[in-house]
């Protein structure tokens, strides 16, 4: 079982690779641009973080826009 608040990287579900790929389907599918500064588990290490990193990007993206 995995919650929204489990560790991608502790649960053993992704590794480095798996986050770049992770990184790649998020920019491609929500039209967002990742920054290598932004390439932190605060924002990619759980389903709760990815949703509210996207969530935020879209924002910053829309006001920029």
């Amino acid at each position: 079982d995995l919650s929204n608040e489990d560790s991608f990287l502790e649960k053993g579900i992704v590794d480095s690779t798996g986050i770049m790929e992770l990184v790649s389907h998020l920019e491609s599918a929500f039209k967002i641009n990742v920054e290598n500064r932004e390439l932190i588990p605060d924002n990619l290490d759980s389903i709760a973080r990815v949703a509210a990193f996207v969530m935020k990007k879209q924002g910053e993206e829309a006001r920029a826009g």
